[in-house]
């Protein structure tokens, strides 16, 4: 079993993480994003259209059980995210996430 948070902080501090709906679009659609996570509140229809472009790429997908208040405080950023893409996992092994479900 992959701890989500622990996973994230080793990725954030070692890899490249892009935050932000508009930016994790544009990871998806450049090629670059390897994971989508998406915050279980955020705007069905942001969230649809991230499945969307995720898909075409064939891109996996992991929804975040909390809220984009909880994923931005998980960040250590003071303010919501909705949705992020991991680039790079760096040291972590958060792409085993998608692989676990």
């Amino acid at each position: 079993m992959i701890d989500f948070s622990n996973a994230l902080k080793i990725a954030l501090r070692t890899g490249r993480i892009i935050l932000g709906f508009e930016r994790t679009k544009k990871s998806i659609i450049r090629g670059n994003a390897k994971l989508v996570i998406i915050a279980s509140n955020a705007p069905k229809d942001r969230m649809e259209e991230l499945k969307y472009y995720a898909k075409l790429a064939n891109v996996p997908i992991y929804i975040f059980e909390g809220s984009s208040k909880d994923l931005g405080a998980l960040c250590g950023k003071p303010f919501m995210v909705s949705a992020m893409s991991v680039e790079e996992p760096g040291d972590s092994n958060i792409l085993e996430l998608v692989e676990a479900e």
